[in-house]
């Protein structure tokens, strides 16, 4: 009966897994988040590094979290890869935003569309005050 449990557990486990990848593929593809981040940064020629390094990125942290992987790093390594994690997360909202384009209707429905600037800066100081709360205090 346990054997029954896990296997099943195994199997919920991979089919969700399954699923949430195949949701981020589509997300990414979909809305061509890729060409657009290339697109704005200027780096098109290297689009084809962008998709090899969310491969590799994707596979190597899952095999990590799988495998229990530690890598003590020092404080000033991780300092680094927490700046370079988070410009890749900026530049890929970034991204996002600009294909959606939703900024302008949230500040239009929200009758802000005189303050966008204002409204732009609360998005990040939020963004970056709940970062900061999550990692110094929780």
């Amino acid at each position: 009966m346990i054997v029954l449990r896990e296997l099943g557990a195994a199997f919920v486990g991979l089919a969700w897994g399954i699923a949430v990848g195949s949701g981020f593929v589509a997300f990414i593809a979909v809305l061509d988040i890729l060409p657009r981040l290339a697109q704005v940064t200027r780096t098109f020629r290297s689009i084809h590094f962008y998709e090899r390094a969310m491969i590799a990125g994707s596979v190597y942290w899952t095999l990590a979290d799988f495998n229990d992987w530690l890598l003590p790093l020092p404080q000033g390594a991780v300092l680094l890869t927490g700046l370079l994690s988070g410009m890749f997360v900026g530049l890929l909202a970034g991204g996002l935003t600009e294909v959606v384009n939703v900024l302008p209707i949230l500040a239009k429905r929200l009758g802000l569309t005189a303050h966008i600037a204002l409204f732009l800066f609360a998005m990040i100081a939020g963004k970056v005050i709940g970062s900061l709360l999550e990692w110094l205090v929780y």
